[in-house]
């Protein structure tokens, strides 16, 4: 047994000195630092092995904290946010190996109907990668959100099976990002609280433009409204629910994101539908209806539109109206330039699309002379289609947006469906808040798309997957409550 310590003792200070000398090397001779984050890239590798759920949450956690590879290493031809990109590919490559050697994993989450909509929606896009006219910029799209499937909806639906981490999936974020909305309001009050042109870039580097902060923002105030109004549990916990959700509702205030303003609107009108019982069937028919009518009536609506020459300001009443200000407001009149470009492409090539990912590369020559604005571009770095419906459209044709659409409407019925037939107070509150919080990137989803984003796929992907595992633990009671009458 002496020996045996021995051993130990001695083989501890052998690599640990081997290591001293190793990154004295590296930095004095090759200038590299990162050599330092070697024995915390190798704890990771060992917890993943041993232990997935906590690499989701080391994920989750710093998915708000995340950094574009690009803004500390501007030299490299591609980009990433770290730390999170690499540990979901880690996670993918160690999920690919679990289920190759066992041969098995949850059939319940496999086989869901929202789990074959993804499967649907990410074959399509595998389709389309082969037709694509940019094939490695398709297939590194298809790479980018397959590992967010697996580590952010399938692992984690497996993560929540027995109705348990929901709630902590959801501070494991907040808690990071109310020290972003510190950050950000901080740097904010140095250029003054309410000027809306800081706005733009005092989330960075943690988000690269005010409308996917607004956005996350958004995301979030469900679930910390429900925390906040929860009687069953304690005062300790409502009172720092209560703050978080001040803080967040910070944000999402001084985020000057009128895309995230109107979707927290729209997902409010939708938990008052839920909570009075209004059914769903002449809710549906009445907006098929004024679907019907916009486009019946668009030339006039346009025509009234374009009286409306507020701009964007700091003023609030004023920042809101200026949302369908269409004649003078450049992020308006940019989007819909951007809106132009992707149904053009589409009407070009509307069964496969130009390839997933592919839009900001493409749509340059698709912009009409009379539709550009100030801030237009033909490089690709100034975003995208400003809209996931019609970007998934110019990218993977019609059944790519088919098959998105199809993904969300499986996502809304089942958690409305299940949330009526649930009798768990606490699972019925989740679901409800989950399904919010996806309605309100639903409705920012036709103004913006952040889906290859971390940020925005870490609550996509985890509230969808909160769903499918409420939805199968309420199946499950079921059947044992007929099983014992």
């Amino acid at each position: 047994m002496v020996r045996n310590a021995f051993i130990r003792i001695t083989l501890f200070y052998i690599v640990s000195i081997s290591f001293i000398l190793l990154n004295l090397w590296f930095v004095v001779n090759k200038d590299m630092m990162l050599v330092n984050a070697l024995p915390l890239v190798l704890a990771i590798i060992l917890v993943a092995i041993f232990s997935f759920d906590k690499v989701i949450y080391l994920i989750v956690f710093f998915a708000p904290l995340s950094i574009p590879l690009l803004e500390t290493m501007p030299e490299l031809g591609f980009d990433m946010y770290l730390p999170t990109e690499p540990l979901l590919v880690g996670l993918l490559v160690l999920f690919v190996i679990k289920v190759v050697h066992e041969r098995q994993f949850d059939r319940e989450i496999l086989l869901h109907p929202i789990s074959l909509a993804v499967y649907f929606n990410l074959l399509w896009i595998f389709i389309t990668c082969f037709t694509s006219t940019m094939p490695l910029v398709s297939f590194k799209f298809l790479l980018m959100r397959i590992w967010f499937v697996v580590g952010l909806y399938l692992l984690t639906a497996k993560l929540f099976s027995e109705g348990k981490n929901m709630e902590k999936y959801v501070w494991l974020y907040v808690i990071p990002l109310m020290i972003v909305v510190f950050y950000s309001t901080y740097r904010h009050l140095g250029y003054g609280l309410w000027n809306k042109q800081a706005a733009h870039f005092v989330p960075s580097p943690f988000f690269r433009d005010h409308t996917s902060y607004g956005a996350v923002t958004a995301f979030y105030l469900p679930f910390l409204g429900m925390f906040a109004f929860n009687k069953k549990v304690t005062n300790k916990l409502r009172l720092l629910a209560t703050g978080a959700f001040a803080v967040v509702f910070l944000g999402f205030i001084l985020s000057y994101a009128r895309a995230a303003w109107l979707s927290i609107i729209v997902a409010l009108g939708v938990w008052i539908f839920i909570k009075l019982r209004i059914r769903f069937q002449p809710i549906f028919i009445s907006l098929l209806v004024l679907i019907v009518l916009f486009f019946s009536f668009q030339s006039q609506i346009l025509m009234e539109l374009q009286h409306n020459s507020e701009e964007s300001s700091a003023d609030f009443s004023t920042h809101i109206s200026s949302m369908t200000n269409i004649t003078s407001d450049a992020s308006n009149l940019e989007r819909i330039n951007r809106w132009s470009c992707a149904i053009r492409m589409f009407t070009e090539k509307p069964v496969f699309g130009f390839g997933p990912g592919t839009y900001m590369f493409k749509y340059a020559p698709y912009q009409l002379t009379g539709d550009r604005t100030i801030i237009s571009t033909n490089a690709a770095d100034g975003g995208n289609a400003h809209s996931e419906y019609l970007g998934a459209m110019a990218d993977s044709g019609l059944i790519g947006v088919i098959s998105y659409l199809l993904m969300l409407a499986l996502v809304i019925y089942t958690a409305v469906n299940t949330y009526t037939r649930l009798s768990d107070y606490r699972l019925r509150s989740i679901i409800l808040a989950a399904l919010i919080g996806l309605i309100t990137y639903y409705i920012h989803g036709f103004l913006n798309n952040f889906l290859d984003t971390d940020k925005i796929s870490v609550p996509f992907w985890g509230f969808t997957a909160m769903i499918v595992a409420i939805d199968i633990i309420s199946k499950k009671q079921e059947a044992g409550k007929k099983q014992e009458s």
